[in-house]
């Protein structure tokens, strides 16, 4: 009884090909969005962080810009944490 064409042979590979170019470039594509997504959310964090910690300093008008450094580097921390747990999702 031969295979039914819906059906896969025995010894055929069940990966996709590599040889197919579209496949490759939107796989690619998709990469490139997701981790450009990734970059922009740290970079909206981070920026976040900074002008919050600038607009405390000068609602309290400090010599010393302290809460742009601590919310600062606060948020560099959650980007980094954001950032590494999103990886480790995949």
């Amino acid at each position: 009884m031969e295979n039914a064409p819906d059906q896969p042979e025995e010894n055929r590979s069940y990966e996709p090909e590599k040889s197919d170019p579209l496949k490759r470039a939107t796989e690619k594509t998709r990469s490139f969005a997701e981790y450009s997504g990734i970059a922009f959310q740290m970079l909206g964090t981070i920026g976040a962080g900074v002008w919050v910690g600038m607009k405390i300093d000068d609602w309290q008008q400090t010599k010393s810009p302290i809460w742009t450094i601590i919310l600062s580097l606060t948020a560099i921390g959650a980007s980094l944490y954001l950032f590494i747990r999103q990886l480790t999702n995949k």
